[in-house]
């Protein structure tokens, strides 16, 4: 038997066991390959505006490489660990450390370079695909076409190439620092198993918990006006994230073991099949794992948390814009007013004018807020008051104040009441209002309320206020003007003929679908990439986790094997398996997500104005993905078991 056909035998042998590690392989060399292809594709020079799609997708491919390197490394850190025997075997036959080094690295560069090639066809294949979901998601009106990019052909094989070459050094290191009673005993020393639970432990276990409860409970108070000062706010950051991680690594370190621990002793040590299976086996090894799944509960929970953040500008993109400026189009001036509304009649297009009053008045808000944020700066406020007549379905009493265009940052900063007694000042005096309600529609522009609110009074008040007002306070035009378009389906006609005046460039001049397109254009190109590297994230971390289940699943092989000679039939076993695979993927699922939940919650207002229904769907689309691992690794025992006897 020569060295090629040993090669060939081994290649075969193995490659059942290499599956998943090929397919994520390809997976990742596919994704990076066209993101590169993106990166040279002329086609993003077409696309307008803010949106840096070159730029931003050459860092995304540099997190790529990042993420995609160390699953690689790890990857194969698992599988020549698992070969430590076979290893052992050929020392034993006679076969040098050199030999066996040469047989390994022809195997990995046929399965290496066998799977780049496949990983470049497909992703040069899906290219198009990927720029044609880019052009969709930004809203871009480009053509995509199939453009093979040599450069990123270039790119891609000299950093596979690098990546190999490391593993390569990798596995020359761990053959060479091995001795042959070493590599038979490898497997079974690579899991640290702990028979009793020490106080240290319980301490870890505790200790974890609180800090993981900590850094929730801090992350609710971040913008609630506890912490002040940049600093502070800075600090607080750091806290959170530090008390959160460490508090991820004790858990795995400690709780889950103390916790199951807990459930053990409570049963009195009459545990059934299925909690064997799955508890007794979780206690001993997820503490060993505790770095590994920290890391990924942490980076799971980053990709998940900025997801969400991006899905949710994306998806209030309009509603944003309609908080920015109440009416379709907004014009400072009554000349642009005649010439904008002429070109609509020379159009054919149906329009309403809206025409509102605004006086600029400071309002003492410190009856009605909740924060000390600011301090007594806070309590004076500078907004636009309008009157009720003015505003279709509205009516306020003389003595009521109605607070329209509120958004959630304001009331998550300042923390303004909905009910309350405030103060409108004038020049020569102040009256006394009660605010009977906060409304998200606005009723005039951003540029009259620096995206804070505006107040709607009574006609009567407001008459007074137009009279008794701090002229340095007032906007250079103290009148609203907003344009609605009739018919929807000429909004695109008309926004093109307001870019066209010039008008989009000008300070106070606003387009409701041009900040909706804008808004979409620069979070829809972040939301692509993160989406793509948390799904490359997703693929790598289940892989890692599913390696470490078939490493488990054969070293408990012959515990299978005497437990079916017991008499246990394969479904027996296989619900204990089912009951492990839940604990083993759902725990790190469930605390990243838990983690993602809390870091979104504080500060989603800042990016816009829904909140639970993109969180949701990028959870439950990250949840569904992430579960087929867990079903891959019950078919993984289901076939275990099956060969057990």
């Amino acid at each position: 038997m020569n060295i090629n056909y040993l090669i060939y035998r081994n290649l075969k042998k193995n490659l059942k066991n290499y599956y998943l590690y090929v397919f994520a392989l390809i997976f990742s060399v596919a994704l990076y390959f066209a993101f590169v292809t993106l990166q040279y594709d002329p086609a993003l020079d077409e696309m307008k505006g803010s949106v840096k799609g070159a730029a931003g997708l050459a860092a995304a491919s540099v997190l790529l490489v990042a993420i995609v390197a160390i699953f690689l490394l790890y990857a194969n850190t698992i599988f020549i660990k698992r070969r430590s025997k076979e290893i052992g075997l050929f020392q034993l036959i006679g076969l040098t450390k050199g030999k066996i080094f040469r047989i390994l690295s022809s195997e990995n560069l046929i399965l290496y370079f066998g799977s780049m090639l496949i990983g470049i066809f497909i992703g040069f294949s899906c290219s198009r695909l990927l720029l044609m979901i880019l052009f969709k998601i930004i809203d871009v009106e480009a053509s995509a076409s199939l453009n093979f990019s040599f450069k990123a052909l270039v790119q891609t094989i000299i950093v596979f190439a690098v990546i190999y070459l490391l593993i390569m050094i990798m596995n020359y290191m761990f053959i060479k620092r091995q001795s042959i009673l070493s590599l038979f005993r490898a497997v079974s020393t690579t899991e640290n198993k702990v028979r009793r639970m020490p106080l240290i432990e319980v301490i870890m276990g505790l200790l974890g918990i609180g800090l993981i409860l900590y850094g929730y409970y801090t992350s609710t108070r971040l913008f609630s006006g506890d912490f002040i000062e940049m600093n502070e706010l800075f600090t607080a950051m750091i806290l959170i994230l530090g008390s959160v991680i460490i508090g991820t690594y004790l858990f795995y370190k400690g709780s889950v073991s103390f916790i199951f621990n807990v459930i053990r002793k409570s049963k009195g040590g009459y545990l059934s099949l299925n909690e064997v299976l799955s508890l007794s086996s979780i206690m001993f090894r997820m503490k060993s794992n505790a770095l590994l799944l920290t890391i990924i509960t942490t980076v799971s929970a980053l990709a998940i948390g900025l997801l969400s953040l991006s899905y949710i500008s994306y998806y209030s993109a309009e509603k944003s814009a309609e908080q920015s400026v109440p009416n379709h189009f907004s014009v400072m001036h009554e000349e642009d007013v005649v010439k904008f509304t002429t070109a609509l009649q020379n159009e054919h297009i149906g329009f309403k004018e809206i025409r509102r009053d605004v006086t600029m008045v400071d309002v003492n808000v410190s009856k009605i807020i909740s924060s000390d944020m600011g301090g007594e700066e806070n309590d004076i406020m500078t907004l636009p008051i309008v009157s009720d007549e003015s505003v279709d379905g509205v009516d306020i009493g003389p003595d009521e104040i109605l607070f329209a265009g509120s958004n959630d940052a304001l009331t998550q900063f300042v923390g303004i009441r909905d009910k309350g007694e405030v103060e409108i000042m004038g020049q020569t005096g102040s009256l006394k209002q009660n605010l009977i309600g906060k409304d998200k529609d606005s009723v005039v522009s951003w540029y009259y309320t620096g995206n804070l609110a505006a107040a709607v009074v009574d006609q009567t008040v407001y008459e007074r206020f137009a009279k008794d007002f701090n002229p340095d306070l007032q906007r250079k035009n103290r009148m609203y003007l907003g344009i609605d378009i009739v018919d929807s389906s000429m909004l695109n006609r008309a926004n093109e003929l307001y870019k066209e005046m010039g008008f989009d460039d000008k300070p106070g001049y606003n387009s409701q679908l041009q900040l909706t397109m804008n808004t979409k254009g620069n979070m829809g190109l972040i939301m692509f990439i993160v989406a793509f590297l948390g799904l490359t994230f997703l693929i790598t971390s289940g892989c890692i986790l599913y390696f470490k289940q078939m490493d488990e699943g054969e070293e408990e092989r012959p515990n299978y094997t005497i437990l079916r000679k017991l008499g246990f039939t394969r479904g027996n076993l296989l619900r204990g398996i089912q009951f492990k695979q839940l604990f083993n993927f759902g725990i790190p699922l469930i605390v990243g997500l838990a983690h993602s939940y809390f870091a979104v919650k504080s500060g989603w207002f800042l990016f816009g104005t829904e909140l639970w229904t993109p969180m949701i769907i990028v959870m439950l689309l990250y949840t569904a993905l992430y579960s087929i691992f867990g079903v891959l690794s019950v078919l993984f025992y289901k076939r275990v078991i099956k060969e057990s006897l």
